[in-house]
């Protein structure tokens, strides 16, 4: 379900919303937060854009790394820019946009005490009570009490064995790393500049450096490909003597696996989660995800079902985190290694596409275009394209000349020509388009014109 081209934080896996805008809900209270400022990669430039619209959420900004490079320089280059924005005095509560939170009272009271912490100068995480011996996660130790709920850090501890996960447990006092932290802006570049000096100066090279393109800020690719490859825990948290834990008890997941979805799941009778079209016979501790097949599941028990457009993973519940070996997997062999990079439906700024049959020499798509968006004004090299409109209207330009479309007309754009596609009304524009020809890549797009600044 969660391919590169969309991963896990943009597709719906809990609810009617993704995760990336639940994480985003979070932060939406103007008396406690400033608009959300979004770290991302330049892939998924127009899919924050477009959930955040969706929410009717204003960003304060989108800035884009151009390489990847772990949360150290990410996090220092988001600090770098609020300074630069609000002043030394800015108070960061980052958080991961993969993560299911459930924000009750203990949580809003923990992210009041870790920001009146922040603020006097600690840097601070937030740990998870262990309610079990995971093996998954890293553990926090608390230290001295620094105050009411909040303790020094007294170390950091990698993912265990199941061994050392039941001694800390049964000890007590360790937490679960979140991944979530409260650091003062300048605080943090601080300690950054002394812990990691390599990621200070590529984090504030980068943007100081930056441009804005449209509603984004590009980070400058020289500096910032300098950072090292480090995690912020690794350049700064186990480094400073500033940091500080809050334990926390509300629910939290990374959704690391299938069953972690099962978990925060809906359960009928016989503990069974579902979503989407599925009917469940004499079956129980099942997990069923799918995205338009429906799927019928008789006598199981503990098995997850996982269908796509293009694909469907069946596997024991209990043992999900065996699909991380897989994936590496499919990824290795070219024959699969599509499955973990794009879905059969891609989303574009305007709208997207689903493939439906494709062949030696043809292949046949469903357009969508979203009202009043249109797409690049463009040409291709090897490929002939016909467009039927199945609903709403199409506005349609071929070397210059305008035809509007309307449902159950087609056109014909021969190879080589300049066109454009635009939905000029209401409701969303579908078509149905067939590429005849010898190469049927989506590289073969020379953009001469485009609203989203890709040409």
């Amino acid at each position: 379900m969660s391919r590169s081209a969309r991963p896990k934080q943009f597709i719906e896996l809990t609810g009617p919303t993704t995760l990336f805008q639940q994480t985003l809900q979070r932060v939406a209270d103007k008396g406690r937060y400033t608009p959300a400022l979004v770290l991302t990669n330049s892939d998924y430039r127009f899919i924050v854009a477009e959930q955040a619209l969706e929410l009717g959420q204003d960003l304060m900004g989108t800035i884009l790394e151009p390489v990847a490079r772990n949360t150290a320089v990410a996090i220092a280059a988001a600090a770098a820019y609020a300074m630069r924005e609000a002043g030394p005095e800015a108070v960061l509560h980052v958080l991961p946009s993969d993560h299911a939170v459930d924000a009750d009272e203990s949580y809003w009271q923990a992210v009041e005490m870790a920001a009146a912490t922040a603020r006097a100068g600690h840097l601070v995480t937030f740990g998870i009570t262990a309610t079990r011996p995971e093996t998954g996660y890293g553990y926090i130790q608390n230290g001295a009490s620094i105050g009411a709920g909040v303790y020094q850090v007294a170390r950091f501890i990698e993912k265990p064995d199941l061994e050392r996960a039941e001694a800390m447990l049964a000890e007590g006092g360790f937490t679960w790393n979140s991944g979530m932290f409260m650091i003062k802006a300048s605080v943090f570049l601080d300690e950054c500049q002394r812990l990691s000096p390599d990621t200070y100066a590529a984090a504030l090279g980068s943007v100081e450096d930056s441009r804005v393109d449209l509603d984004f800020v590009r980070l400058a690719e020289e500096p910032f490909s300098k950072a090292p490859n480090i995690s912020v825990d690794y350049a700064v948290f186990e480094k400073t003597e500033h940091a500080a834990v809050v334990p926390v008890s509300f629910a939290w997941s990374d959704l690391g696996a299938w069953d972690a979805v099962w978990k925060l799941g809906d359960k009928d009778e016989a503990g069974n989660v579902s979503r989407g079209e599925a009917t469940l016979s004499n079956s129980s501790n099942m997990l069923v995800v799918t995205d338009k097949a429906h799927v019928v599941v008789e006598g199981l028990d503990d098995v997850a079902v996982i269908a796509s457009e293009d694909a469907v993973y069946v596997g024991k519940l209990s043992e999900a985190q065996k699909v991380g070996p897989l994936v590496k997997t499919l990824r290795a062999n070219p024959n699969t290694q599509a499955l973990t990079e794009i879905h059969k439906t891609a989303y574009r700024p305007w709208g997207g596409y689903s493939s439906i049959l494709s062949g030696e020499r043809f292949q046949v798509k469903r357009l969508f275009v979203k009202p009043g968006m249109q797409l690049s004004l463009q040409r291709h090299h090897h490929r002939a394209e016909h467009w039927i409109v199945v609903r709403g209207t199409a506005e349609v330009t071929i070397d210059g000349d305008v035809t509007m479309l309307t449902e159950n007309e087609s056109i014909y754009l021969p190879l080589g020509c300049t066109h454009r596609l635009a939905n000029p009304g209401k409701i969303l524009l579908e078509l149905i388009e067939v590429q005849t020809g010898a190469y049927l890549g989506e590289d073969d797009i020379v953009r001469i014109e485009d609203v989203f600044g890709r040409a």
